[in-house]
């Protein structure tokens, strides 16, 4: 699995092309294609101090100047206030991501491979430098950035101020602001020449710029290392970087981890293998073949990790700033964790979630501060119901069954008796079966735009989406009740009275679709009803069905998604770009969502005929994922994409339930039937 991209000596329209790594911890590394700091979160390092929250960039990047007799090659990208930047990326060859990451610089008669890696499960970064000379001896000086800093902050000179540590080939560095942690850094080899000048400010970040956000942010530089090049010879050379307790960081930490380093000068690059290693694991237990398969399943990786809280495995909804949120781990769980063959990991986010089951709810999200989770959310609830029923679907065995059964199960059977009787933020179940949710300033669907006492999209009453995943929850547990042997004819009951009153109240002759949200009619064409056709148990007839895609087929799928609000409707917003306050405007009034991809293509499916040729329609559906793979985030999916063309990608550069609808619709609705599967 491989990206390789030709960058031209394009900065301008390679800023935005960004890449990111993650260790497993919430921890992640990020950067865009040219060199340069694209946006706020990013960075070689950036740990997790409590797994997967209270996320620090503790190294920025490294900047490199390659010296010879006769010239100086500066190979730094960096962009500074004003836009200025310097001209490093004229040097880069290739860019190559495959699980790592690769910059390939020509300079002169020296050819530099910089490889950077994170390693799995530590909060360690490696750069690792193949260098080839077939010229006249040189010099190579590398300038590490640090920094220490909350991952959403910026950094100035007064933040900035450590208890410095040098050794022979490191350093060490103590934030005065937080004197818990210390920063380990080292180098294979080289001089350490301290800095005059140990700050580099301005450093703009383009992301931040386009959003109307304050963007420049100060690294630390108190060392360059100066590597010797011998003329005509090839040579490697390794800096890793770590970030410990103060406890584990006493006056022989930084050396021990510099001797190290020093005395194995392939750390870095086993780090490097290491990784690559893990990356063709990945993709040897999913059992995919297929191009695209293989790498959204690479892409699915990142968003899995581990919750110190639970000692389970989590789902981060999005790179760079988002937690873990309910909703979106039971969106993305299937093509995360079932299509890629993780069962095991698949198992402990049940039981994560599970664990904090209160009042009938799932959390709605996980603080990045580490605090007690917020439950504001009616959805997450009913599509935990959709995780069990796939892992069951998937995972057909008896000792499944039994897990389920008796550690999920019960909380299953609270929800829905909660739902029944009524629970928080307005949340219970109306005579005619179908359930109401949220009043006043409560926003408890996915569409929960909130600033002070605006509500942009309110849904108050009974949500088309929430009620076809009631009865899809309601079926999902008559099915358990008979594996089970309960004998309680209740669910199927009920789930019939929902049927009869969603088909009396929901459709819109009108429109020829569904309403988004009933009691207080909202006619509004919005993307919510296609679950009400692709869920595993739904209610409407085949030609309701076929109705209702072919209408988000015309009015809102854009390629990478669908809009989330009808284009000819007074409130729609084509671009989401601008202030916070113009974004909110548009986030669910017109802006497309990938993740909303993976129900069309599956409701698509359905109502055209699980055949070759429909597949293959199905196929070319998703040809501008393909694309988009190429550009935003190299090898993952966006979090949503302007309503309007060019549909640039915005958002998060990277989000779990994008990634994992759109594989989990490919592995389900479509590879299966294309004359190319065989995995």
């Amino acid at each position: 699995m491989q990206f390789n991209i030709k960058l031209q000596n394009d900065f301008k329209n390679n800023i935005r092309r960004e890449w990111a790594l993650t260790n497993g911890l919430g921890g992640y590394a990020g950067g865009s294609v040219t060199g340069a700091i694209n946006r706020t979160h990013q960075g070689y390092l950036i740990a997790s101090l409590h797994a997967p929250v209270q996320r620090y960039v503790c190294f920025s990047k490294t900047n490199e100047k390659i010296v010879t007799d006769s010239r100086t090659y500066d190979l730094s990208s960096d962009q500074f206030k004003g836009g200025c930047h310097t001209n490093g990326i004229q040097y880069i060859r290739d860019f190559t991501y495959d699980g790592t990451i690769c910059f390939t610089y020509e300079a002169g008669d020296i050819t530099i491979k910089k490889h950077i890696a994170l390693a799995q499960g530590k909060n360690l970064a490696a750069v690792a430098y193949e260098v080839q000379n077939k010229g006249e001896a040189s010099k190579l000086f590398i300038t590490p950035l640090m920094n220490f800093r909350e991952h959403s902050e910026s950094s100035t000179v007064d933040s900035l101020k450590f208890e410095v540590q040098k050794q022979e080939h490191g350093f060490t560095l103590i934030p005065k602001a937080q004197d818990d942690h210390c920063i380990r850094i080292a180098f294979s080899g080289g001089e350490l020449i301290e800095r005059d000048d140990k700050y580099i400010c301005d450093l703009e970040a383009q992301t931040e710029v386009d959003n109307e956000v304050p963007g420049l942010d100060c690294a630390f530089c108190p060392y360059d290392v100066s590597v010797d090049i011998p003329a005509g010879e090839s040579m490697h050379f390794s800096i890793m970087c770590d970030i410990v307790p103060l406890e584990a960081c006493n006056d022989n930490s930084g050396s021990a981890f510099a001797k190290h380093l020093v005395s194995d000068n392939e750390s870095a690059f086993e780090i490097l293998r290491a990784q690559l290693d893990y990356t063709d694991e990945l993709i040897k237990r999913s059992g995919f073949i297929d191009d695209f398969a293989v790498k959204l399943t690479v892409a699915a990786n990142q968003f899995i990790a581990h919750r110190q809280s639970t000692g389970y495995d989590t789902v981060l909804a999005g790179l760079p700033w988002f937690t873990d949120w309910g909703r979106d781990t039971m969106i993305s769980y299937t093509g995360l964790t079932l299509c890629t063959g993780r069962f095991e990991k698949a198992h402990d986010i049940l039981l994560t979630f599970a664990k904090y089951c209160k009042d009938g709810l799932i959390p709605n999200m996980f603080p990045d501060s580490g605090l007690e989770p917020l439950y504001n959310t009616v959805d997450a609830s009913l599509w935990y119901f959709y995780a069990v029923y796939k892992y069951l679907e998937y995972v057909a065995t008896p000792d499944a069954y039994e897990f389920i059964k008796k550690d999920i199960y019960p909380c299953l059977k609270d929800i829905i008796s909660t739902y029944k009787k009524g629970t928080d933020f307005s949340i219970y179940m109306d005579t005619d079966g179908l359930i109401h949710a949220g009043s006043g300033l409560d926003q408890v669907t996915w569409m929960d735009v909130r600033v002070g006492d605006w509500v942009a999209t309110p849904r108050h009453g009974k949500p088309v989406e929430i009620n076809a995943l009631w009865y899809n929850a309601l079926c999902t547990m008559d099915m358990l009740q008979a594996k089970f042997g309960d004998n309680d004819d209740s669910y199927r009951q009920l789930a019939s009275l929902v049927k009869t009153s969603f088909n009396k109240r929901f459709w819109n002759e009108n429109t020829g679709c569904l309403y988004d949200v009933v009691d207080e009619d909202d006619d509004t064409i919005r993307p919510n009803q296609i679950y009400a056709v692709s869920l595993p148990f739904t209610m409407l007839d085949r030609e309701r069905e076929k109705a209702i895609v072919d209408t988000v087929m015309d009015k809102l799928y854009v390629g990478c998604g669908l809009r989330s609000l009808d284009p000819d409707h007074k409130d729609y917003h084509p671009i989401y770009i601008g202030s916070l306050s113009k974004r909110d405007h548009a986030y669910h009034q017109g802006t497309a969502w990938g993740f909303l991809l993976g129900g069309f293509i599956s409701a698509y499916v359905k109502v055209n005929g699980r055949t070759k040729a429909t597949a293959l329609c199905a196929d070319k559906l998703l040809d501008p994922v393909r694309e988009h793979l190429l550009n935003n985030c190299i090898g993952s999916i966006c979090e949503i994409f302007d309503g309007d063309a060019p549909h640039n990608g915005r958002g998060c550069y990277a989000q779990a339930w994008s990634v994992g609808e759109v594989l989990r619709c490919y592995c389900e609705d479509v590879l299966p039937m294309l004359p190319q599967a065989h995995s």
